[in-house]
């Protein structure tokens, strides 16, 4: 794992960016098409911002799988995750995408939806899978304790209380009684057959899961710690929530 810290989280977004962009024309210009995977949340506004706006990429030719969605929640609901993608990244791409794959999570069949899943993301290798780190360690939704050997590319998983706390802090919900208890949630063994994952993370209170992911043992109580066995991932970082790491996040 390559830990990038950078002065603030502006520059982070843009760092992030520039680097997920350089995997996706790469792959354009090797295979003639690219696939990348896209994370949601409030710590993603910068860095979706910036890669939207990211120069030379040939959306055309690019297939994006979405990471995870609530189940049961409506597209209409100010939390879900398919209309935060479809407003601040496929909608704000300048050209359309070849394929964007959505989760949906008000399926009637789960099980049916993560085999659709599957079946799509299986067709080719992904490129880069974009990617940030919960308040507990989560990565996608695969809370703590996550299944590091799921052999499914999607799940239903169980959504923990600091993980629906989270969402009420950041203002999706108003209160914990509104926060579903269950996600479909792409794997974590999915998420590392990726060629480069960027994980980006921004803000203090990300800073004891950063620590754990960068310095603690890999461990699924703190699952993004998995990162550190992928041989291409690249964390970047602002100065607040690398502030527990023991370099001090020195940029």
């Amino acid at each position: 794992m390559t830990v990038c810290v950078s002065k603030d989280s502006d520059a982070m977004a843009r760092a992030a960016a520039a680097d997920a962009a350089a995997a996706l024309r790469q792959a354009v210009d090797v295979r003639g098409e690219a696939r990348l995977i896209v994370a949601t949340g409030a710590s993603q506004f910068g860095f979706l911002q910036a890669l939207t706006q990211a120069p030379g990429i040939a959306w055309p030719r690019v297939t994006a799988f979405h990471l995870d969605e609530y189940v049961g929640l409506p597209v209409t609901h100010r939390a879900s995750f398919r209309a935060y993608l479809r407003q601040r990244f496929a909608g704000a791409l300048p050209m359309p995408l070849r394929a964007f794959v959505e989760v949906d999570g008000e399926a009637a069949d789960l099980a049916a939806e993560c085999d659709r899943l599957k079946r799509l993301i299986d067709a080719a290798p992904i490129d880069v899978a974009c990617v940030g780190i919960g308040e507990n360690g989560h990565l996608a939704f695969n809370d703590p304790p996550a299944d590091f050997d799921a052999e499914a590319a999607y799940l239903v998983v169980a959504l923990d209380e600091a993980c629906r706390r989270q969402q009420v802090g950041e203002g999706w919900f108003a209160s914990l009684d509104e926060v579903p208890s269950q996600a479909l949630s792409m794997s974590i063994p999915q998420i590392m057959k990726s060629r480069h994952i960027v994980c980006t993370v921004p803000d203090a209170r990300k800073a004891e899961a950063v620590k754990g992911a960068v310095e603690g043992p890999v461990s699924p109580l703190c699952p993004a710690s998995v990162l550190q066995r992928h041989p291409a991932c690249a964390l970047y970082l602002d100065r607040a929530s690398a502030s527990a790491l023991q370099s001090g996040g020195d940029a």
